[in-house]
């Protein structure tokens, strides 16, 4: 199997915020304006996201189209995750964030302890996938959390939000960039701060003016988005700009010790 992600390029966190904001904008289009209600859409939305996991599992190398679906759906659904615990069940979001992040740290104390590395460049079993997913999942969940925590809990609005994780990100890059930071780790702090970034980005487009948004409505701002992905990733799928870098696995060095 070769590696399952793709070079984190550009593209790569262009398509990821424009991912998350379309996981937030979809699953209040899904929610409010088809009245699927948040049990049902997350109901179809679960099915298709392992509908897509298991095609996803099932091919041996990365496949843009296959791999940036999955995330989308998984913004989706780790979007619903968390409006479903507060919304239907009434968790607070404090609790939330940090149920979220608890699972989050839990998680990746697991995959280190089997695999011994989180680096997205050494996905190339179907265990360390499965990993990867579940750490892709709560990072949505997490961010949605912490983002409707910061917009709505404590009344910061949807752009001083951004803003905010915008600032976080940067901090993150800036320190990565200097060697401040392990790249592993720089790279699971950005992926968690890009959801809420994106998050907040919908819900300012999206939401009336009264709530403090612009008022384009989730119809236009998941299509826009939507379409820039579609465009992005058909560029990518002929260009092959983000096509893993082949790693070496305990196998192929032993190939290459015998010759």
């Amino acid at each position: 199997m070769m590696n399952k992600v793709p070079e984190v390029t550009v593209y790569f966190w262009i398509i990821k915020v424009l991912s998350t904001t379309v996981g937030e904008t979809a699953a209040d289009f899904l929610n409010v304006n088809l009245h699927l209600g948040l049990t049902g859409t997350t109901l179809i939305m679960a099915v298709a996201l392992a509908a897509v996991l298991v095609w996803q599992f099932r091919t041996d190398r990365y496949v843009a189209g296959i791999y940036w679906l999955a995330v989308v759906l998984i913004s989706i659904v780790g979007t619903l995750i968390t409006d479903n615990l507060t919304d239907s069940l009434g968790v607070p979001l404090p609790v939330s964030t940090v149920v979220f992040a608890v699972l989050l740290v839990a998680t990746f104390v697991v995959w280190y302890r089997s695999e011994g590395t989180l680096s997205i460049h050494s996905i190339v079993t179907s265990r360390r996938e499965g990993y990867y997913w579940a750490a892709i999942l709560f990072t949505f969940a997490l961010g949605t959390a912490a983002g409707d925590l910061l917009a709505e809990g404590l009344d910061l609005g949807y752009w001083r939000s951004g803003l905010i994780f915008a600032a976080l990100i940067g901090v993150v890059a800036s320190a990565y960039a200097r060697s401040w930071m392990n790249p592993i780790l720089a790279f699971w702090i950005a992926y968690v701060l890009t959801r809420p970034l994106g998050a907040s980005l919908g819900d300012y487009l999206s939401q009336a003016r009264d709530d403090g948004g612009l008022g384009l409505g989730t119809v236009i701002t998941s299509g826009a988005f939507l379409a820039a992905i579609v465009v992005l990733i058909v560029y990518l799928g002929v260009t092959k700009r983000d096509a893993p870098v082949p790693v070496a696995t305990p196998h192929r060095n032993a190939v290459a010790r015998r010759r």
